[in-house]
């Protein structure tokens, strides 16, 4: 499927717990370097779990539990003993509705690389203003960056929190529907700052955005759980454009024109 790209993740027969609730079971797909991945399905099917688990945000959560592989660079991530805080740097998360630290501007994106250990100013103004610029909100803030990142809109706040995941220079960024509180004009801007990021970041975004799916991502997997109750599944996974025009798996093809979710 993606043998002319290498893989930047691998995931294994992935399942996922809730205490006693299993909420994604043996999920296995890849994830290729510098490519956007999308995951669609309709609400409930496991997509902000699966994403969560690339990162094991859902370690914070009290029960959960999951059996399987997640593979990055050739490091299964679930192994006992596996520095996750050195993942959550390299695994980067945006998510769904803005949040900016009740900060400035510049602190916003310095905090990381305060925390790395990076004090020196002018090493810091260079950060900021470059991982401002591939966030594509450097030219509209650049006057203004000691004011609070609370006070820009909604789509530059969520521009601002990918500068703040760039400034640590992860390898993966994560998206959680990181679109579906801001504007269609700020949407736009997102998907075209995402297709300039793939040229250094391979990216997973989980969208219920159909059209978003198809303009962005190179590739799409489509989650689905059967009977409500019962845990997400893997349907299909493919180059976006087969998925979006020839998927091979009814389900599929009904749910990306609309005839059920």
């Amino acid at each position: 499927m993606n043998d002319l790209t290498e893989n930047k993740m691998e995931i294994k027969n992935l399942s996922m717990f809730y205490g006693d609730f299993k909420a994604i079971e043996d999920i296995s797909l890849d994830i290729p370097s510098q490519r956007i991945t999308a995951l669609i399905g309709p609400s409930g099917c496991g997509k902000s779990t699966l994403v969560r688990c690339l990162n094991r945000m859902n370690d914070l959560i009290q029960g959960c539990r999951v059996e399987g592989e997640v593979i990055l660079d050739a490091e299964n991530m679930y192994t006992p003993g596996y520095d996750v805080i050195g993942l959550r740097r390299r695994v980067g998360m945006v998510f769904q509705r803005p949040n900016p630290f009740p900060k400035s501007i510049y602190e916003n994106v310095a905090y990381g690389p305060r925390l790395l250990g990076i004090k020196d100013k002018q090493r810091l103004d260079g950060i900021v203003e470059d991982s401002l610029k591939k966030a594509a909100l450097w030219d509209e803030v650049k006057a203004n960056l000691q004011e609070s990142g609370q006070n820009l809109s909604g789509g530059q706040q969520q521009r601002l929190c990918i500068a703040r995941v760039i400034a640590v220079e992860p390898e993966v960024i994560l998206f959680d529907e990181p679109c579906s509180a801001i504007d269609p004009v700020a949407t736009q801007l997102i998907e075209d700052l995402m297709a300039d990021l793939k040229k250094n970041f391979t990216m997973v975004i989980v969208t219920h955005n159909m059209q978003q799916a198809a303009r962005v991502s190179d590739f799409t997997a489509f989650l689905l759980v059967q009977v409500q109750g019962d845990p997400g599944r893997l349907v299909e996974y493919g180059d976006t454009n087969t998925i979006f025009t020839n998927p091979s798996d009814e389900r599929t093809e009904r749910y990306i024109t609309g005839r059920f979710g």
